[in-house]
């Protein structure tokens, strides 16, 4: 009987060999979709100029990306959505009396200088929205001027001076007081503050989302607001444990820094051990900076310090080769 033989073609190619639906894009939708109820909230609360101010950060965001590309001669890449996740997280830790020239400023160091000139996405080494937000503290008085919340004592479009403005709760624990608003009305929203961090529950409702699209892990918003939570409980100013513990936790912008910022891919740990360790030392650094700082707020700050630290933290975390002599572990 005849022998038959039989010839297969292969074709090898270069990894990866798996690929995934998820990309860059589909992730930065994500989160904008999680920003949205948020972003509805600011409007309502604080009228169309906080609306006004989230597209011009985007646009200018967008825009200065784009012209890095093009002067750099580079492949621009600006259909990824990351640039428009910038301007939009830059807006929301902003006061929606920010004049529009400042916030292009904070745009175009977010972009250029923290993004760009390190490479561009994926090779920053800290948060570009929150880099551009400490920038911006170079005009305090803009950076420090809050808006009564309710649509009537919303700002104009073009002009803030009609706008009525009032202290924050952070404002006010700072000085060791407990907020003059209830733990309820600072978890709804309905006080003042940076366009997108008022809401504790929309922003919890965004961190739902994004948990069910397995776009990030519970590990550090949970661990990092969980120490805030047990250090103001620990060391109440007042009698109020449980008050202060929720004001603290509800205030400011700990929920959005915890789950849209402390998670960022680029500036945060990989390794689990890694982002225990980074998330407890934001949290206690919010702490010290909010109970010892000239600063109300310690969240923007905090997060840019550990963002410093990630390498260091993904080589404790780092785990060892299987098999490997304990020298060569030890290197590691």
């Amino acid at each position: 009987m005849a022998q038959m033989k039989y010839f297969y073609e292969l074709t090898i190619s270069s990894s990866p060999h798996v690929h995934s639906p998820v990309t860059t894009r589909t992730i930065m939708r994500d989160v904008l979709i999680a920003l949205a109820p948020s972003l509805a909230w600011a409007v309502y609360q604080f009228g169309f100029r906080a609306l006004m101010v989230t597209l011009v950060s985007v646009a200018a965001c967008v825009f200065f990306e784009w012209l890095w590309c093009r002067l750099a001669k580079r492949h621009c890449k600006i259909y990824d959505l990351s640039a428009v996740v910038t301007g939009t997280l830059l807006a929301f830790v902003c006061p929606v009396t920010i004049p529009y020239w400042t916030i292009v400023l904070g745009a175009a160091f977010a972009i250029i200088l923290v993004k760009m000139l390190f490479g561009g996405l994926g090779r920053n080494i800290v948060n570009p929205a929150l880099a551009g937000r400490a920038f911006l503290f170079s005009w305090p008085t803009v950076m420090n001027t809050w808006v009564k919340p309710g649509f009537q004592n919303a700002p104009g479009l073009l002009s803030t001076a009609d706008a009525v403005t009032a202290a924050t709760p952070l404002a006010n624990m700072h000085q060791g007081l407990m907020p003059e608003v209830s733990a309820w009305d600072l978890f709804l929203g309905n006080v003042g503050g940076c366009l997108g961090e008022t809401s504790a529950l929309l922003l919890l409702v965004g961190f739902g989302y994004l948990l069910a699209r397995k776009v990030i892990s519970p590990r550090i918003p949970v661990v990092y607001i969980g120490t805030v939570a047990v250090l103001s409980f620990l060391f109440p100013q007042g009698n109020d444990r449980i008050g202060w513990m929720l004001a603290q936790v509800f205030s400011g912008g700990l929920m959005l820094g915890a789950i849209f910022m402390a998670t960022d891919y680029v500036t945060s740990p990989v390794t689990k051990l890694g982002q225990l360790v980074y998330a407890v030392g934001c949290g206690v650094l919010t702490i010290l900076i909010r109970y010892f700082g000239s600063y109300n707020e310690g969240v923007s700050y905090a997060i840019l310090v550990m963002n410093a630290c990630v390498v260091l933290l993904d080589r404790i975390g780092r785990p060892v080769k299987f098999g490997a002599p304990k020298k060569e572990a030890a290197k590691q």
